[in-house]
């Protein structure tokens, strides 16, 4: 049932609003599971971001960036609902439900280096609240504009408070020219109500370009003031993990290079979906899970530790 008063409320009166945050960033005191080091918990909860270097080998990626170009190229999976194309092409952005389409995704959402960072910071354990692969090819790579992800699974999927986190395995290197992701350090202890009603069926046009549940200038520019903009550069192999709230976006690729990573969604099984808000109808299962949340078991442990 939907709480009475909406303390995240959102895209509900035409005017924006800066709200603090009212959920911790790590939970339990980051004591559930053993994977960051302290000083690494402290950078997450301060920035709400922070950048893993090198934590899969080189054969690993190329494992999973193949896998990725496969599913890319196969006109069985080309054709599914999951498969987004770009503004004005054919070309593929993303494909979401990896974990469920792909066994290869299925075991890196199980991954010790991963799953073990989610549970420790959202303090129980946890299950996939959406996947996806994400390229952006040289050249021609669209951007994605700044937006926090809560304010949109709270607002479209009904997730009640700020007890997930998303991480982002790099499958090729992320430099400055090639459309890097972009955080705003500390932005994840202001929630950004946006302004506009949601149209029906918007995931349809957001997931190729958002135009609702986007900060207004004011608000993103008080918060670039007080923390800048820290693009989130590194090898393939890397992976960043960041807050449900932390404001973020990246711009269009025109190198040479293109991109690609593997994007995975975890939430704690204490913060499951609830109606969505403001009248909304749930969007598809393969963008938000819904009809069964089931806790992930981590794989055997068979890598170092990060």
């Amino acid at each position: 049932m939907t709480t009475l008063q909406d303390i995240y409320s959102s895209r509900d009166a035409n005017t924006s609003a800066i709200i603090a945050r009212q959920d911790p960033v790590v939970y339990a005191q980051g004591t559930y599971a053993q994977a960051l080091t302290e000083a690494q918990l402290e950078s997450y909860a301060r920035d709400g971001f922070i950048v893993l270097h090198d934590v899969f080998n080189p054969d690993e990626v190329q494992a999973m960036l193949a896998e990725v170009k496969r599913m890319s190229e196969d006109p069985d999976v080309v054709k599914l609902d999951e498969a987004i194309t770009e503004p004005g092409s054919d070309a593929v952005r993303s494909i979401f439900r990896m974990h469920e389409l792909s066994d290869m995704a299925s075991g890196l959402a199980r991954d010790p280096r991963l799953i073990h960072v989610a549970r420790q910071v959202l303090g129980s354990e946890v299950y996939i609240h959406q996947s996806r692969a994400n390229l952006k090819p040289g050249f021609k790579g669209k951007e994605f504009y700044w937006h926090s992800d809560f304010e949109t699974w709270h607002v479209e999927d009904g997730m009640p408070r700020m007890r997930a986190l998303s991480c982002s395995v790099l499958l090729t290197d992320n430099n400055a020219c090639n459309g890097p992701l972009m955080l705003v350090p500390g932005s994840h202890q202001q929630f950004i109500a946006c302004q506009g009603e949601t149209p029906d069926n918007h995931y349809k046009q957001s997931l190729k370009k958002q135009e609702f549940g986007v900060p207004d200038p004011i608000s993103l520019q008080l918060l670039v003031e007080q923390g800048g903009i820290q693009a989130a550069t590194a090898r393939a192999g890397s992976v960043i993990f960041f807050d449900c709230n932390t404001m973020h976006g990246s711009a269009s690729n025109i190198s040479p290079w293109p991109r690609a990573n593997v994007f995975m969604v975890y939430n704690s099984i204490e913060n499951t979906l609830e109606a969505p808000r403001n009248g909304l109808k749930p969007r598809p299962e393969y963008i938000a899970t819904r009809k069964k949340f089931v806790p992930l078991e981590p794989l055997e442990a068979k890598a170092a530790a990060i």
